[in-house]
């Protein structure tokens, strides 16, 4: 498998422009609108950015598809109202309600919570937990990794033995989930209920590579970032990014 082709943002562009009007262009945030930084309460999108999205859910729909929870996602990134906004691997949608875990979701909640507080003690200074209304997501980027290697392999083991739990690994972070959830279900069918097609996708990440997995032909996945990839194009990172959503808004 030869991987991505490495495209400028101009032929992404070029690709895609024909397509406004049918097309879900949907993003990933975090390593792919936004620079990865340590806090991610930091993270900001590039200048510019936030009005191209707001110009390009004009012309055809928008999606952001993002681990964060919603709370997260408005609290760092005020996305404009043009754009659809799907937090926490799909389990939240921007102006429904939050999901509510049934009696059995709870329990795994609570054991998984335990698990991750157990871990951040574990890995040490640096390490820090976040909250979404499904899940817990163990980060160690900041902490020493001689300790948060065993943690985040201790923490994962134990959370794959608990009856309903969905682990989900991913760079310097584990997420515990309590309901399955998957960003190639919430692109789909954010795709399928407004009836769009092609799908675009741009992401970073092993949840992006399952979104990427279950696109079509028809679509076009792109990769930002270096790792192997099954996506068809690939970016170099973020700043491409935002070079693309400009030029998919210029005249």
């Amino acid at each position: 498998m030869s991987g991505p082709a490495d495209v400028t943002p101009a032929e992404l562009a070029a690709l895609v422009r024909p397509h406004l009007g049918d097309a879900l262009v949907a993003f990933d945030v975090d390593g792919v609108l936004a620079p990865v930084v340590d806090d991610a309460d930091h993270a900001e999108l590039p200048p510019g950015v936030r009005d191209g999205l707001a110009e390009l859910g004009e012309r055809t729909m928008v999606g952001i598809v993002s681990g964060r929870s919603l709370e997260s996602l408005e609290r760092s990134f005020g996305f404009p109202d043009q754009v659809h906004v799907i937090g926490s691997h799909g389990l939240e949608v921007r102006g429904d309600g939050a999901p509510v875990l049934d009696d059995d979701e709870q329990y795994t909640y609570d054991q998984l919570e335990i698990i991750a507080t157990r871990g951040v003690g574990a890995a040490g200074d640096g390490a820090w937990l976040e909250y979404t209304p499904a899940s817990v997501v163990l980060h160690t980027r900041d902490a020493d990794p001689t300790l948060a290697a065993p943690a985040v392999e201790a923490v994962t083991n134990l959370a794959r033995m608990i009856d309903g739990a969905q682990v989900r690994p991913g760079g310097a972070a584990v997420e515990l989930l309590a309901r399955a959830a998957s960003k190639v279900d919430a692109v789909l069918d954010l795709a399928g209920r407004h009836e769009r097609s092609p799908v675009v996708y741009l992401g970073d990440d092993a949840a992006d590579e399952d979104a990427f997995r279950g696109m079509s032909g028809a679509d076009i996945s792109v990769r930002v970032g270096p790792g192997d990839s099954v996506a068809a194009h690939r970016l170099p990172g973020p700043h491409a990014v935002a070079e693309f959503v400009s030029l998919l808004t210029s005249p």
